[in-house]
C-alpha cells in the first residue's frame, strides 16, 4: 500500500468518505493516535490482547503508518501487519475503526491457517466480519453516509462495505463477482463475531 497499491492479503478499508474530500494528517500525528488507541481504545485494547491470547502477539512494527495513494484508511499484509493511511485518516475515532477493523482481518489470518486472501470467498468473509464488528456500520456512521433506512441498515451497510473492500482484490474484480463472494458467505461469516461474544 506504501504510496501505490494495497497488497493482495485484504486490500483495504474502503472510504465512503463523508467529507468532500480527504482529510489526512502528518505521520507523526498518526502514530501519536496509534499509539493512544493502542492504550486506551477499548476495542482495539480487547483486539490485541485475543490477537495475543490467539498465538499471535503484535509486535511493535506490526502497526505501519504510510501515505497511500489510494482513497483507502488502511489495509492488512498477511503476514507483515496492518497499514494505515495516515494522509486519508484525521480524527482518533476515525483512527481506531480502522486499526480495529483491520485487526480484525489480522485475527483472522491468525486463527484460520488456511486462509487465501486471493480466495474471494475467503475474503469476503473476513470483509463481513471486520465492517460488522468494527464499528464501521454503526448508526454514526451511516447517518454521516447519509444511508438511512429503518430496517436492516447495519446488514446492508456490512455488504455495501465488503462488495467494496473485496472488489479492489484484484483477483475479485470481474463484474459482479465480488457481490456473489459476499453473497455467498454472508449468512456464516455474519454470525461469527469471534473474538467477540457477540457483535459489539
Amino acid at each position: 500500500m506504501s504510496s501505490s497499491q494495497p497488497s493482495a492479503s485484504s486490500p483495504a478499508e474502503p472510504m465512503e468518505n463523508p467529507k468532500p474530500k480527504w482529510a489526512g494528517t502528518s505521520a507523526e500525528h498518526c502514530q501519536q493516535m496509534i499509539d493512544y488507541a493502542k492504550n486506551r481504545s477499548p476495542m482495539v485494547k480487547f483486539m490485541l490482547e485475543k490477537m495475543e491470547e490467539s498465538g499471535c502477539a503484535v509486535s511493535n512494527d506490526f502497526i505501519k503508518v504510510e501515505k497511500c495513494d489510494m482513497e483507502v484508511g488502511g489495509g492488512f499484509r498477511a503476514p507483515d501487519g496492518v497499514v494505515i493511511c495516515h494522509n486519508h485518516l484525521a480524527s482518533q475515532e476515525e483512527i481506531n475503526h480502522a486499526l480495529t477493523h483491520e485487526l480484525i482481518h489480522a485475527y483472522d489470518h491468525c486463527r484460520a491457517k488456511n486462509l487465501d486472501w486471493l480466495n474471494c470467498a475467503h475474503h469476503a468473509c473476513s470483509e463481513i466480519r471486520a465492517a460488522s464488528l468494527s464499528g464501521d456500520c454503526s448508526f454514526k456512521m451511516e447517518l454521516l453516509r447519509g444511508n438511512l433506512a429503518l430496517r436492516g441498515q447495519h446488514q446492508k451497510c456490512v455488504k455495501r462495505r465488503a462488495e467494496l473492500s473485496v472488489g479492489m482484490n484484484p483477483h475479485c474484480a470481474r463484474p459482479g463477482q465480488a457481490k456473489q463472494a459476499v453473497e455467498k458467505v454472508f449468512d456464516a461469516c455474519f454470525q461469527d463475531t469471534a473474538p467477540f461474544d457477540r457483535r459489539p
